[in-house]
C-alpha cells in the first residue's frame, strides 16, 4: 500500500473531496456519473478498467480504505460497487461503480488494490452471480462448492432440491494418512470448538510447530439476514432484525446501523433528546461486548473460566439490567425507531439514573481488577505480547477497523471522524495503541469501555436536567416510506467491532431493492492469515480470540 500522501489537487480548500478533480484523475476510463447519498461522486467504469481505476484512487487521491463491495443484479446488468473512503477522514468517499453484462457477468478484480476485496468479491460471486477476473481465488465463501445457482440471482429456484455432496472433501472418519512428498500437517480447529467462537473451521496446515497456512471456511451460520430485510418494509418490518447480527451484546450499536442509512435515505431529522438516549444506549452496549471480549479472550489464552470469564460476565449482567430497564429487552432490543426511539426513560427517572450513576461509580475499581488478573499476569503476556502481530498498513488493506485497527496505530474512529447522533457534542478520546499485537487488542477495548463511561456519564448529567417540555423522543416519520427510485445510500456507524455499514438501493416501494450488510467482523475475520503465519497454534488462538468475532455477523 502506498504510504504517499494525498494529492492537493484532489481536495478544494476545505480539504474535501473536488469531484472534478477526481473525474480529471481518471480521465476516459469513466464513462458515466451516478449520484449516491453518501458518495461525494460516483463513477461508472467499464468492468476491464476496475484495477487501473482502484489504484489511481488509492495511491493518487487517498483512497485507502475500501470500505464495502456490493454487487447486484437488475433487468438489463449486473453491477458491482466499491465503496472508498479515506482512513484520514471518511466523510471523503466515492463510490466505483462497475456494470456488466447479463450475457457474460465478468468484471476485474479490485484485490490487487485492496485485500478486502478478496472476500467481499467471493461473496458477490457466491450469491450474485458475478465473476471477477485475476482474482487470487475466485471460489464460493458462504454456501458450499456444490451448491447449484446463486442465491441473490433473479433467476435463482428456490425450490431446486440441493445435494451437497462430502466426495469433494476428506471424510472425518478416514484414517490418517502421511503423504512421503510433503513435510507440513494439516489441522482442523473447528468448526465445533470453544475457541473458535461459533461455528468457524479453520484449516490449518503446520510446518513442525509452526502455522505455515490458515484458512477460514465460513457460512456454516448463513441466515439470509440480507434477503429477509429487502422482504421487510423500511418503517416497521426490518428494525427487529440488526439485533441478530453482532447478538452477543451489540444490539443498539447494529440498530442505528440501519436506522442511520434509512433515516438518511428517506431524509428523516432526529430529535436531540433521542440523539442523547441513543447514544447513551450505544454506549452501554459497547461496554457489554467489550467485557463480553475481555472474559471470553481470557478463557482462550489461559483458561481462566472460574475468575476472569465470571467476572466479565458479572459485570456485563450489570450492563445488561441497565438495558433491560431501559428497552424492555436483555439481547433482542428493537429499542430505536426510524426518527427516535420507542419511548422515553423508564419511570421514576431518578432510579434508572441512580443504577446508572453506581454502576459508572463501581466501574473503575472493577477494570483494576482486570489489569490486576490480565494484563499485569505473567502467562497472559507471554501469550499476548508480539504474538498475532497486525502491521498499520496491512490492517487498512484488508478494510480492518474498530479495536482491530487501533490497537495497530490506525486512529480511525466513525464516532469522531463522521460524526452522528450526540458524539460530537461530548467530551471523550479515541483509543489507539501502536503495539499491534493481541495483549495491545486487549489494552484498546479495556480503555474504550473507561471512555464509553465518559461518554454515558455526559448523557446522564443531559438527561437528567433536560426540560420536560421538550423530551420528544421521535420525530415525525410517514407510516409508508417509499424514497424515491433508485435512490442509493451507504451509512456507518461505530459499532463495537468495528465499522457497521448498510448499503441500500430504493425501487420507488415501501421495500428496499438491495439491502447489504457491511460486517467489521469479515473484514477483520480476513487478516487472520496475516498475524497467524509463522506463529504457533496457541498463538494462532490468542490471535482469533482478539479479533473477537462473532459468527452471526459474520455469515450474516
Amino acid at each position: 500500500m502506498s504510504l504517499e500522501p494525498v494529492r492537493d489537487d484532489t481536495l478544494d480548500a476545505n480539504g474535501d473531496v473536488d469531484p472534478q478533480a477526481i473525474l480529471d484523475l481518471l480521465g476516459d476510463r469513466v464513462l458515466d456519473t451516478e449520484e449516491h447519498l453518501n458518495a461525494d461522486l460516483a463513477v461508472v467504469v467499464r468492468p476491464d478498467t476496475v484495477e487501473e481505476t482502484l489504484l489511481a484512487l488509492r495511491d493518487d487521491a487517498g483512497f485507502d480504505h475500501c470500505s464495502l463491495v456490493t454487487a447486484q443484479e437488475y433487468e438489463d446488468r449486473y453491477e458491482s460497487i466499491y465503496h472508498l473512503k479515506q482512513y484520514d477522514d471518511p466523510t471523503n468517499e466515492v463510490s466505483v461503480v462497475v456494470p456488466a453484462t447479463k450475457d457474460n457477468p465478468v468484471s476485474e478484480s479490485g484485490n490487487a488494490a485492496y485485500r478486502t476485496c478478496d472476500w467481499h468479491e467471493r461473496e458477490a460471486y457466491d450469491l450474485v452471480g458475478i465473476e471477477y477476473e485475476n482474482h487470487p481465488d475466485m471460489r464460493r465463501i458462504l454456501m458450499p462448492e456444490t451448491w447449484q445457482g446463486h442465491p441473490l440471482s433473479m433467476d435463482y429456484d428456490q425450490d431446486r432440491p440441493q445435494v451437497v455432496t462430502l466426495g469433494q472433501h476428506d471424510n472425518p472418519l478416514k484414517d490418517d494418512h502421511r503423504d512421503e512428498e510433503n513435510d507440513t500437517m494439516f489441522l482442523n480447529i473447528g468448526p465445533h470448538h470453544p475457541a473458535t467462537h461459533g461455528v468457524l473451521h479453520v484449516k490449518t496446515v503446520l510446518d513442525g510447530e509452526t502455522v505455515a497456512d490458515v484458512e477460514s471456511d465460513i457460512g456454516y451460520l448463513h441466515r439470509c439476514e440480507e434477503q429477509v430485510c429487502q422482504n421487510g418494509t423500511y418503517r416497521h418490518q426490518i428494525m427487529p432484525y440488526p439485533d441478530r447480527w453482532d447478538y452477543v451484546s451489540a444490539g443498539l450499536l447494529n440498530e442505528w446501523a440501519y436506522a442511520r442509512a434509512a433515516e438518511d435515505l428517506a431524509d428523516i431529522e432526529v430529535p436531540e433528546y433521542a440523539q442523547v438516549i441513543r447514544t447513551m444506549g450505544a454506549e452501554l452496549c459497547r461496554i457489554a461486548a467489550h467485557m463480553l471480549a475481555l472474559g471470553t479472550f481470557a478463557l482462550d489464552v489461559y483458561g481462566d473460566f472460574t475468575a476472569i470469564f465470571q467476572y466479565a460476565f458479572r459485570d456485563r449482567e450489570v450492563v445488561q439490567n441497565i438495558l433491560e430497564e431501559l428497552t424492555g429487552q436483555r439481547m433482542m432490543f428493537n429499542y430505536f425507531r426510524l426518527g427516535g426511539v420507542a419511548w422515553d426513560l423508564p419511570e421514576p427517572r431518578e432510579e434508572f439514573f441512580e443504577l446508572t450513576r453506581d454502576f459508572l461509580d463501581e466501574l473503575p475499581g472493577k477494570l483494576e481488577e482486570y489489569h490486576d488478573l490480565i494484563t499485569s499476569n505473567e502467562i497472559f503476556q507471554l501469550r499476548c505480547v508480539d504474538t498475532g502481530i497486525l502491521e498499520p498498513d496491512v490492517a487498512k488493506s484488508y478494510g480492518a477497523t474498530g479495536p482491530v485497527a487501533r490497537a495497530s496505530g490506525v486512529d480511525y474512529d466513525l464516532r469522531r471522524d463522521d460524526p452522528y447522533g450526540y458524539y460530537d457534542e461530548l467530551d471523550w478520546d479515541v483509543v489507539t495503541e501502536d503495539g499491534m499485537d493481541n495483549y495491545a487488542r486487549v489494552l484498546t477495548r479495556m480503555q474504550e469501555v473507561e471512555e464509553s463511561a465518559k461518554i454515558i456519564q455526559q448523557c446522564v448529567d443531559l438527561l437528567e436536567e433536560w426540560p420536560e417540555e421538550e423530551r420528544t423522543i421521535q420525530s415525525n416519520v410517514p407510516r409508508t416510506l417509499k424514497p424515491e427510485n433508485d435512490t442509493e445510500v451507504y451509512r456507518a456507524v461505530e459499532a463495537a467491532k468495528g465499522e457497521l455499514g448498510i448499503y441500500m438501493r430504493a425501487d420507488g416501494t415501501d421495500k428496499p431493492a438491495r439491502f447489504k450488510i457491511r460486517s467489521p467482523c469479515y473484514s477483520n475475520l480476513q487478516t487472520l492469515p496475516e498475524m497467524a503465519q509463522g506463529e504457533y497454534v496457541p498463538d494462532l488462538i490468542a490471535s482469533l480470540g482478539s479479533l473477537d468475532i462473532v459468527l452471526g455477523e459474520v455469515d450474516r
